[in-house]
């Protein structure tokens, strides 16, 4: 089972000098693509346990935009191991003007992390897809 959202970076997610967004935006990214998969696999939010491996690969920018994916790699009784990539695929260009982006010909892969989700058995009701 897999799970994408596209969204775009605003001023707002903007952290640090040069509008460069914090690695932790991304994180929770990761946790809103893994609760959408807890709830169509299990009816249920879950919970977020830990990351095992998260690796930042490249920046992001305030106005680039972004796809999030995560995907269900294993089930245990109450676990839920999943594989989360997030592809820059439009880079916004400040340096031509203030409103200029570019469509990238090749995504860019720029956070890349497996990370385990739980959900308590008692909350569970059935797989949904």
């Amino acid at each position: 089972m897999k799970v994408t959202h596209k969204l775009r970076l605003s001023e707002h997610d903007a952290h640090y000098g040069g509008h460069l967004v914090d690695g932790a935006r991304v994180l929770g990214l990761f946790g809103d693509v893994a609760t959408e998969i807890l709830i169509r696999h299990d009816g249920d939010e879950g919970l977020f346990r830990a990351y095992e491996k998260v690796d930042f690969l490249a920046p992001l920018y305030a106005g680039d935009f972004i796809e999030v994916e995560a995907e269900l790699i294993s089930v245990g009784k109450s676990s839920r191991k999943m594989h989360f990539k997030c592809f820059k695929i439009i880079t916004a260009r400040p340096d031509i003007s203030a409103s200029a982006a570019d469509l990238l010909a090749e995504k860019i892969l720029v956070t890349e992390a497996i990370g385990t989700c739980v959900v308590l058995v008692d909350k569970m009701r059935g797989h949904h897809e």
